[in-house]
C-alpha cells in the first residue's frame, strides 16, 4: 500500500515529521527466515508470527532486542518545536479528510497493531499485537493483542476496541472504507485475539495492511465528556482523546499550536520495536498559514526544525548568520522508501476534459524546463511516471509479463500503449516551445476544437475556460507560470487561491477544474490504487480519485496489481497500470526532487547511520543533545 500514517501526516502538514508507521503492501511469501520466527499454533493450523514480510525476508527474528538503527541509550528529555503549515479544528482521526482539518498530533497518539522497521522494505513487527496468524490462501488473519497494552487512562486495549476501530473507520472515512473494503468481518476469537475475515482468498497484502489499523478506545468514544455530553465519533472534536501511544496531548491553542507530552509510564516503552525511540519529553507543533512567515519564525529561533519545500527558498533564503556560523544546519535526506506523481490534475467530471486530446494538449503547453530554470534554480526533474523514483515506473515498450497483462485490456486502452514509449514534451527554448504548441493545436483541431478571436471553442461551440484552484503562495506561483502557456492555445485561464478550509471543502466535493495533486506511492502498491484511480472512488466524496477516473481497463489493471502472485508479477502489473494512466493524460506531470530538505538548530543528535527507508527519522530517532545545545544557546 502507499498510504501510511506518515503519508496522512504529510497531507496534514508540510513538516511531515512523523516516522513511517505503516508499510507498503505486496507479497508476504514465507522464506526460511520467516519460518524460523513462526511459532506453531496447533497441528494443521497456521503458525503465529512475530513479524510479517511482504517480500519474504525478515531481518529481526523472534526474540530480537531492538532495531539496529536506534541508540538504546539515547537520553530522554528536552523539547522539540516543529512547524505545521495551515490550521486545524479536529482531533478525531475517524473523520480526518472528511470533516474539519485534523491536527497532525492527533495521528500520533494511537498505536497500530503492527509497526514497520525503517531499514527493511515492507516488513512489520508487533506493536499492540504480539503476533499474527494467517493461512496460506490469505483468506483471514488473526491478531493477538499484548496483555500489557494499555490506554493512557490505564484501561486495557481489548479486541472490542479493535473491532470498534475498523467498523468505525470504514463507516466514517472514504479512505478506510476503500482501503479495508475486502475486510468483511472482524470478530473476537479469544481473550486477546481478533479475527479479520476477507471477502475472497488470494489478496496477499490484506493480512499485513490490517496490521496498520489505528486502534481507537471504544469505551471512551461511547462515553460522555466532562460536561456530560455523549461523544460522537462521526463529528469533529477538540476534546483531548485518550490514546495508547508514547505521547498524549498535553495542551493546545485551537488552530495555532498543539503540545504532546511523553507518557512516562508508557506500557510499550521496552518493546523491541520501541527501544531507543520517542526520546523527547515534549513535541510542540506551531501552526503557520504561510511558508514565508514560518521561515521567519525559524530564523528567529521560534522553531527547531523546518522542512523546506521551495527550491527558491532553499537556494536563497538561508543566508542568515546562524547558518554561516553553523548554529543552523542545512541537510538533505534521500527519499528511498517511495515514489510519487505530482501534477495538474484535470477533473474529468467537467465535460471539457472528456476528450483525451485536449488533456494531451494541456501537457504540450506546459514548459517544465523553463519553469525549472526560472523558479527552481534547475533543481528539479520532470516526472515521467505515476511511480516516479521506483522500479515500478514503466519504460520503453511493454514486454514479457507486462505485455501479457496489457493484452487483456488491449481493446480498452490507447493504441500508443503498445507502440510508443511514453515521454513528456520537452521545452526550454523557443524552438521547442513552438513545436510543442503546434502539436497541441494539431491535437485540438483533430478533436474538433477551433480558435476564434484567440479563444478556444469545443466542437459544440462552447468556449474553453479553466480555473486552477490553489491553497498557498508556492502553488499559486506554479499555476501563474502555467497560465500564459494555456492562454497561448486559446484556453481562458484563471488562478484562484483560497484558504485551507475552503480549499478542503471544494476538494472533497470535487468542485474544481484543475488542482495541483500529489499521490505518494510505496515500493509495493496495492489496495490504495482503487482509492487513487478506481471507478468506485470517483463518486465518493473526499476520495483521492481527484481526477474522476472511471476506466474499466484501469480497474482491471488495479486488480492485477492487488492479486499479483509474486514480486515479478506485481512489478509487471504496476508498470502496465502506469503506462495506461500516462497514455490517458489524466494529469499534466510536474516535477520531483529525490531528497527531503531540512534546516535545524544544531541541538540534536541521532544514531548513525539513519535507516535507509526512514528518511530523516524526525523526530522519533533523534534526541536532545545537551552539549550541542550549550554551544548553540537556548532560545
Amino acid at each position: 500500500m502507499a498510504i501510511t500514517r506518515r503519508h496522512l501526516l504529510q497531507s496534514a502538514t508540510s513538516a511531515a515529521i512523523a516516522p513511517a508507521l505503516g508499510l507498503a503492501a505486496g507479497l508476504p511469501a514465507i522464506d526460511a527466515a520467516h519460518a524460523q520466527s513462526a511459532q506453531p499454533q496447533a497441528a494443521g493450523e497456521p503458525a503465529w508470527r512475530h513479524a510479517l514480510s511482504l517480500f519474504g525476508d525478515i531481518k529481526y527474528l523472534a526474540g530480537f532486542k531492538r532495531f539496529d538503527y536506534v541508540n538504546p541509550d539515547a537520553p530522554k528529555g528536552g523539547v522539540v518545536r516543529m512547524i505545521s503549515i495551515g490550521t486545524y479544528d479536529n482531533f478525531n482521526i475517524a473523520v480526518a479528510g472528511v470533516k474539519g482539518n485534523i491536527a497532525p498530533a492527533a495521528m500520533m497518539i494511537n498505536e497500530t497493531l503492527m509497526t514497520r522497521s525503517q531499514d527493511e522494505v515492507a516488513t512489520e513487527y508487533g506493536l499492540l499485537a504480539e503476533s499474527a496468524s494467517h493461512p496460506d490462501d490469505f483468506s483471514w488473519v488473526v491478531y493477538r493483542l499484548r496483555g500489557e497494552a494499555r490506554w493512557h487512562d490505564g484501561s486495557p486495549v481489548t479486541p472490542d476496541d479493535v473491532i470498534f476501530s475498523i467498523e468505525t473507520l470504514k463507516k466514517q472515512s472514504p479512505f478506510y472504507a476503500s482501503y479495508y473494503r475486502h475486510v468483511v468481518k472482524a470478530e473476537k476469537a479469544g481473550e486477546h485475539d481478533v479475527k479479520f475475515t476477507f471477502d475472497a482468498p488470494g489478496n496477499r497484502e490484506l493480512p499485513s495492511i490490517v496490521g496498520e489499523l489505528p486502534v481507537l478506545p471504544k469505551l471512551w468514544w461511547e462515553g460522555t465528556d466532562s460536561q456530560g455530553r455523549k461523544r460522537d465519533v462521526s463529528a469533529t472534536t477538540l476534546e483531548k482523546p485518550v490514546g495508547s501511544g508514547p505521547y498524549r496531548i498535553k495542551e493546545f491553542v485551537a488552530g495555532r499550536s498543539v503540545v504532546l507530552e511523553r507518557v512516562k509510564d508508557y506500557w510499550g516503552a521496552n518493546l523491541p520495536a520501541q527501544i531507543g525511540q520517542n526520546n523527547f519529553d515534549e513535541l510542540r507543533f506551531e501552526f503557520f498559514r504561510d511558508n514565508l512567515v514560518a521561515l521567519e519564525a525559524f530564523k528567529a529561533d521560534q522553531a527547531d526544525w523546518i522542512a523546506e519545500n521551495s527550491a527558491k527558498q532553499w537556494a536563497t533564503a538561508y543566508d542568515f548568520s546562524a547558518v554561516t556560523d553553523k548554529r543552523v544546519v542545512k541537510e538533505e535526506f534521500p527519499i528511498s522508501d517511495s515514489g510519487r506523481m505530482q501534477g495538474f490534475a484535470l477533473n474529468l467530471r467537467r465535460d471539457q476534459f472528456k476528450d483525451a486530446r485536449l488533456r494531451r494538449a494541456f501537457n504540450c503547453a506546459y514548459d517544465f524546463e523553463e519553469m525549472n530554470k526560472q523558479l527552481f534554480y534547475g533543481q528539479y526533474k520532470r516526472i515521467n511516471s505515476y511511480f516516479e523514483g521506483t522500479e515500478l515506473a514503466c519504460s520503453g515498450l511493454p514486454e514479457g509479463q507486462e505485455l501479457q497483462i496489457l493484452e487483456t485490456v488491449r481493446d480498452k486502452v490507447p493504441p500508443e500503449v503498445f507502440t510508443t514509449p511514453y515521454a513528456n514534451p520537452v521545452g526550454g527554448n523557443p524552438e521547442a516551445v513552438r513545436a510543442n504548441l503546434r502539436e497541441a493545436m494539431k491535437l485540438l483541431k483533430d478533436a474538433g476544437f477551433e480558435i476564434r478571436d484567440q479563444k478556444l471553442f469545443d466542437p459544440a461551440g462552447k468556449q474553453i475556460s479553466v480555473e486552477i484552484l490553489v491553497q498557498d503562495p508556492s502553488s499559486e506561483r506554479i499555476a501563474l507560470f502555467y497560465k500564459p502557456s494555456l492562454e497561448r492555445i486559446g484556453v481562458t485561464t484563471s488562478v484562484r487561491m483560497v484558504d485551507d478550509v475552503q480549499y478542503e471543502n471544494r476538494l472533497r466535493s470535487f468542485d474544481y477544474d484543475i488542482v495541483i495533486e500529489v499521490w505518494g506511492e510505496s515500493l509495493s502498491p496495492g489496495n490504495e490504487q482503487r482509492e487513487f484511480w478506481g471507478s468506485q472512488a470517483a463518486d465518493q466524496a473526499g476520495s483521492r480519485n481527484s481526477v474522476g477516473i472511471k476506466n474499466p481497463a484501469v480497474d482491471a489493471l488495479i486488480d492485477h496489481v492487488i492479486f499479483a502472485k509474486d514480486r515479478a508479477g506485481l512489478v509487471a502489473a504496476t508498470r502496465a497500470l502506469d503506462r495506461v494512466l500516462l497514455w490517458n493524460f489524466y494529469v499534466v506531470p510536474q516535477f520531483t526532487y529525490p531528497y527531503m530538505r531540512y534546516a535545524r538548530w544544531d541541538r540534536f543528535s541521532h544514531a548513525e547511520p539513519l535507516p535507509k527507508y526512514g528518511r530523516s527519522g524526525l523526530p522519533s530517532l533523534w534526541w536532545w543533545d545537551t552539549e550541542k545545545a550549550a554551544k548553540v544557546g537556548k532560545s
